[in-house]
């Protein structure tokens, strides 16, 4: 019989209310996961509100009223956005029209140039795995698998007419949900807080701030190194004389969100398209000019005085987050990937401190310290006594 009966029913409660909280958060993914596809526009809405939420009260303690704040803010970010696509839909038009015109000179000098280049130097023969009776015949010896790949596609494509109805029903559905998102975002805030128990209150207060900081400081330096990276690399290499500049120069600036992938584009898109376009050494020296223009910039003076040290997220968790949240719940996923990342890195930075604070970590046994006369020894983590 156990000596101490209190002491295991604590016990027991605790582990059930571990249990109920287990399980609650279990459903809670499992609606996520099943709600997702009408989620997306709430939750890509909440973040714009949560982006333009300290503008309206910057406004509002410059004494203008919430709802008169709110209609400036909002005004403001579609202003912005209504230019950046009269200014970007025509060029990308263009854009994309050079790109599907000059294919058959990248087809050309693939086959022609860069193919037996690297033939000759790995011993490999792949332009004959190219040539158009292989290709017939592998499709031939697969051809069931095609037609099972090829009956896919089409199921796929039978259903795009619903998933673009869904699509222009969330585009329209946006800016009615950020606006009130805008709106209400403090009274929103204010009842999450009195949600939580008042014993907790001070520690989940300061674990959201933290959060605040951390995920604020990663979306509006990263998105604002990125703008200017795909203007400098759009610029740099229209300069250079590529007529694919512009376009090759907004996807490196897209993707300096992922680390290396960015400037690696630059290297990669930029050198292929200088040697078909012009095929000489010169143009390939500028793309490089501009790469390392850029490279000198954003590590010299964009992500320290953008970024800086406000981010707390490695790169690597990053891409898991995205990738992760992508596979789980899809487009929705990757909207709650940053989010769900800062947070998580929070609370893993608060267990690190509680655990250095246990007993686990100390343990019980003072400190062994060799110490010379006059010094006072004390216990780790204690003061010196007097």
């Amino acid at each position: 019989m156990s000596m101490h009966p209190d002491n295991d029913l604590a016990t027991i409660a605790t582990f059930y209310r571990r249990v109920q909280w287990a399980a609650l958060a279990i459903g809670v993914l499992w609606l996520v996961w099943l709600l997702a596809p009408i989620l997306s526009p709430f939750v890509f809405a909440a973040l714009l509100g949560w982006l333009g939420d300290p503008m309206v009260d910057r406004l509002e303690r410059r004494g203008f009223k919430r709802n008169n704040a709110v209609i400036l803010v909002f005004s403001a970010m579609t202003l912005v956005l209504v230019i950046a696509l009269i200014v970007l839909v025509p060029l990308l038009e263009q854009q994309i029209v050079t790109l599907v015109t000059s294919l058959p000179n990248y087809r050309d000098w693939m086959v022609g140039t860069a193919l037996p280049w690297v033939e000759q130097r790995t011993g490999l023969q792949i332009l004959s795995w190219l040539d158009p009776g292989r290709l017939f015949e592998l499709i031939r010896d697969h051809w069931e698998s095609a037609g099972g790949i090829a009956a896919t596609v089409l199921g796929y494509v039978s259903r795009s007419g619903f998933a673009l109805l869904g699509w222009i029903a969330n585009i329209v559905l946006l800016p009615v949900l950020t606006f009130f998102f805008l709106r209400d975002w403090d009274l929103l805030v204010e009842r999450v807080g009195l949600l939580v128990p008042r014993d907790h209150y001070d520690t989940v207060a300061r674990l959201t701030r933290q959060s605040d900081a951390v995920l604020g400081g990663f979306l509006r330096g990263q998105m604002l190194v990125m703008l200017i990276l795909g203007v400098l690399y759009a610029v740099g290499l229209s300069m250079v004389g590529l007529n694919l500049g512009i376009l090759i120069g907004l996807i490196a600036g897209l993707l300096t969100f992922v680390p290396y992938l960015g400037p690696a584009s630059i290297v990669v898109f930029g050198g292929t398209a200088a040697l078909v376009q012009f095929g000489d050494w010169q143009h390939l020296a500028g793309v490089a000019v501009v790469f390392t223009i850029g490279q000198i910039i954003e590590s010299y003076w964009l992500t320290p005085k953008l970024v800086g040290d406000r981010i707390g997220l490695h790169p690597m968790a990053v891409i898991f987050a995205v990738m992760a949240g992508g596979s789980l719940f899809g487009f929705l996923g990757m909207l709650l990937a940053l989010p769900v990342a800062a947070v998580v890195n929070v609370l893993l930075r608060y267990a690190q401190e509680r655990y250095r604070q246990s007993r686990l970590y100390a343990g019980d046994a003072p400190a062994i310290v060799i110490a010379t006369p006059g010094d006072v020894v004390a216990r780790d983590g204690e003061p010196p006594a007097a």
